[in-house]
């Protein structure tokens, strides 16, 4: 059982004493430090000889005590002279804390960082384009640098093993379409247009919406995490040694995939949401389910189709350029990897909103609406 060092203030004429003992280490004064700052008033000495060890904390508390009390060390081994001898010099007056600046100053500080880093990052984001547009060009020009089996496995790490969270999603969500559509068509005696909502939905927005957001987290992430991993062992650093260029290597492969599997990916999503919709249309409304799937080919236009395969491609290069670019930036330490994957997965989700906005009003505009 490990031993404590223990305190006693005895008073003799007056005079009071505080005598410590057992091992005054690292290990043993934890609760005894904060005893000894509850002790008020002066104090003729304080007494070492029943001290059986010591270092240089100790010596510290020992020191610390006597200063404040105003008292004298007495019957202190050679060892412990030596100890308080070198921490007794090492007394700062500066506060613990830093100075903090008043709110009016932090909040325009702070505002001006945010400003400055997101022109840092968009001027990085545009270069790191520029380098993956630079490395394509250099696999135009030589063909044989072109790393097919690394597309591949990219392909099936997107798109084949997404195929069923995706599909499961997407169905869940048709199902809650069509049941909350038909719920409020219900209301004017309009339910046969739950098809309608439904078909069209999944088609055009959220078949393809769903899909880039669940791409996001589910790949995004993991090019940050895997890319960041590669930084931080410097594994990145030993490609180019070697003339191994790491866009050509790791990030062209990765963005060639999310981009060629995003409109496949999201055509699956719509046709799996609009099944989902047929299902629960079949249990609550009594539409039969081949009814609601032929029904879907006459009020669905084909235009919503490709309104949803043209963003599709857009939507995988934002998720691919965020994920890899912020696994690139790994520098310090582990914990930076962490940080760069959920600015990955947040930014790639947010530029996908934004971009599905603008595509909003875009086909609006031309007549796609």
């Amino acid at each position: 059982m490990r031993q404590l060092a223990e305190y006693t203030l005895r008073e003799e004429g007056g005079a009071r004493t505080v005598a410590l003992s057992g091992p005054l280490t690292v290990a043993g004064v934890g609760w005894l430090d904060a005893e000894l700052r509850k002790v008020a008033g002066p104090i003729e000495t304080v007494d070492l000889s029943g001290v059986t060890a010591i270092d240089t904390v100790g010596a510290w508390i020992a020191w610390r005590l006597a200063r404040d009390c105003g008292g004298e060390i007495t019957g202190e081994s050679e060892e412990a002279r030596r100890l308080i001898e070198a921490v007794s010099p090492s007394e700062n007056e500066a506060p613990v804390a830093a100075p903090r600046a008043e709110l009016v100053e932090r909040v325009p500080e702070a505002v001006g960082d945010l400003v400055v880093g997101l022109a840092q990052g968009s001027v990085g984001v545009v270069a790191f384009l520029g380098s993956i547009l630079l490395g394509a060009w250099q696999i135009i020009r030589s063909p044989s640098r072109f790393r097919g089996k690394a597309v591949v496995r990219q392909l099936e790490l997107v798109g084949v093993s997404a195929l069923g969270i995706i599909g499961l999603m997407s169905f869940l969500v048709g199902i809650v379409i069509a049941q909350q559509g038909a719920v409020q068509l219900e209301q004017f005696g309009a339910e046969v247009y739950t098809v309608n909502l439904t078909g069209r939905l999944a088609m055009r927005e959220l078949g393809v919406l769903m899909t880039a957001i669940m791409v996001a987290g589910r790949s995004g992430s993991a090019f940050a995490a895997q890319l960041g991993t590669m930084k931080l062992t410097e594994e990145v650093d030993a490609m180019r040694t070697i003339g191994v260029s790491p866009v050509e290597a790791l990030v062209i492969p990765r963005v060639i995939a999310t981009v060629v599997m995003m409109p496949l990916l999201g055509f699956y999503a719509a046709v799996l949401a609009i099944i989902g919709g047929a299902f629960i249309s079949e249990l609550a409304l009594g539409l039969p389910f081949m009814t609601f799937l032929l029904r879907i080919q006459e009020v669905v236009p084909i235009k919503d189709l490709w309104v949803g395969l043209i963003k599709a491609p857009f939507f995988g290069l934002i998720i691919a350029l965020a994920g890899c670019y912020q696994g690139m930036q790994v520098k310090a330490n582990a914990e930076e990897v962490g940080l760069r994957t959920t600015q990955a997965v947040v930014q790639a989700i947010f530029m996908v909103i934004v971009l599905d906005a603008f595509f909003a009003v875009f086909f609006t505009k031309i007549g796609w609406g």
